[in-house]
């Protein structure tokens, strides 16, 4: 059974822009860059991976990086990060080093790691060539001159680290009363 739209949506879609609006764009975008990505990857030989190993080995690659780093620039947790990393390292994608003088861990791309990403970043440059001979150089050139600036934008934004911004608990949250009840313990 399907529910009336609140009249807040219906004063959205009676503007002049429609849906999908950028956030939608941008994710179709990706989908078909991600499809490609994972066609060129069973071509290649890289069978083992799946679209979660593919949230991990994005770009910049996870190479000198911390596990938690990594898992704040992926949206993850921590232990969602570190199941994916050990299934990348017993597949021979990546290996965990010691740092030096620390006990943090680093995360570096193998020789088959770096083999994935030249492959993948083939098929980008394939894509993106294809791309620009349906709208034209100039345009997507532009396109993509658009996005790097948007980008720089929302990394001003982050912070110096690339850290987001911590979002304030509700005082009704779960998450905000379990770390109370552990404070008066």
């Amino acid at each position: 059974m399907s529910s009336a739209r609140p009249a807040s949506a219906t004063a959205v879609l009676e503007g002049t822009r429609r849906p999908p609006f950028v956030a939608g764009l941008l994710r179709m975008a990706y989908q078909a860059a991600r499809r490609r990505q994972l066609e060129v990857q069973f071509e290649h030989g890289f069978t083992d991976l799946t679209q979660a190993h593919l949230n991990v080995l994005v770009y910049p690659p996870p190479d000198g990086v911390r596990p938690i780093e990594l898992a704040e620039r992926c949206f993850m947790t921590k232990q969602a990060m570190n199941y994916l990393l050990g299934e990348l390292e017993a597949r021979g994608y990546i290996e965990r080093r010691p740092e030096k003088d620390r006990r943090a861990v680093l995360i570096y791309l193998t020789r088959r790691g770096w083999r994935f990403f030249e492959t993948q970043w083939a098929a980008m440059k394939q894509l993106e060539d294809e791309w620009a001979a349906v709208i034209g150089k100039k345009r997507f050139d532009e396109c993509l001159d658009t996005l790097r600036r948007l980008s720089a934008l929302d990394a001003a934004a982050a912070g110096p680290a690339g850290e987001t911004k911590e979002r304030p608990q509700r005082s009704g949250s779960r998450a905000g009363k379990r770390r109370g009840a552990q404070r008066s313990r």
